[in-house]
């Protein structure tokens, strides 16, 4: 018995999906929608490099079946901002130099981006709470938090 193709809305396109309903979404986004900003690490939900916003929610696209997804809104890195013109959390993140290997990045950025949302103002506390679940094995923890503190405005006003 053939399944009908899933319809999936990733950053403003929609796509008709023709994979098994249990497919997690992050194979859907890398391999079928060559979206390389969301990454495998874990495979099991925890590391947070496949951090992706649904209907603007920071998820896990490694444990999310694609049949979950279907009549909502799904955004990517990619579906951020351009090279020529970042996102204000994906400049923030540039201008701190948040990074040294990158692999944690997608999940940083993406946690972020939701949170700033529902949260434009937080406390360094509430930052590192939001992002204690997204592993960094690099070490870049201060700027990572930097340039959190910096999407917010809260650094500009400091004074930098």
């Amino acid at each position: 018995m053939t399944q009908s193709p899933i319809r999936l809305t990733v950053n403003g396109r929609i796509h008709d999906i023709a994979a098994a309903r249990e497919t997690p979404l992050l194979y859907v986004l890398r391999n079928d929608l060559a979206l390389n900003g969301p990454k495998y690490g874990c495979g099991l939900g925890e590391c947070g490099t496949c951090t992706v916003l649904i209907d603007g929610a920071a998820a896990r696209a490694c444990v999310v079946p694609i049949s979950g997804c279907a009549g909502r809104d799904i955004v990517t890195l990619e579906g951020l901002g351009t090279r020529e013109e970042p996102d204000a959390v994906q400049q923030a993140f540039i201008d701190e130099q948040a990074a040294q290997c990158g692999y944690c990045l997608n999940g940083m950025i993406m946690t972020t981006k939701a949170l700033l949302a529902i949260n434009p103002r937080p406390t360094e506390q509430e930052v590192i709470a939001a992002l204690r679940y997204n592993l960094c094995r690099c070490g870049t923890h201060v700027e990572i938090l930097r340039a959190v503190m910096r999407a917010s405005g809260q650094l500009a006003e400091a004074g930098d």
